[in-house]
């Protein structure tokens, strides 16, 4: 198996991420653990899944604000993620 550079493996992670809505938590998990592999940071991109189940957000889920706080509960797990708003 090849082993990808840093750029390759930042492109093939920006790519996944574009269409993650059709994409399972198998498949994040395995884009993670690439991420970690070259020490790279998903940043913003870590909004897009559940942090316990790892499965991609579809845009149906709850989501509160409240004092700059951003909350959304995960359909599938009912895990809580929260994030400040700037």
């Amino acid at each position: 198996m090849k082993k990808l550079s840093k750029t390759e493996t930042e492109n093939k992670i920006k790519y996944f991420f574009e269409d993650i809505k059709n994409k399972s938590a198998e498949d994040v998990k395995k884009m993670k653990r690439l991420a970690m592999s070259q020490s790279i940071s998903l940043k913003e991109l870590k909004k897009k899944f559940c942090k316990k189940c790892l499965a991609p957000y579809s845009g149906k889920e709850k989501i509160r604000i409240k004092d700059k706080i951003k909350a959304v509960t995960c359909n599938k797990c009912g895990c809580i993620s929260r994030w400040k708003i700037k």
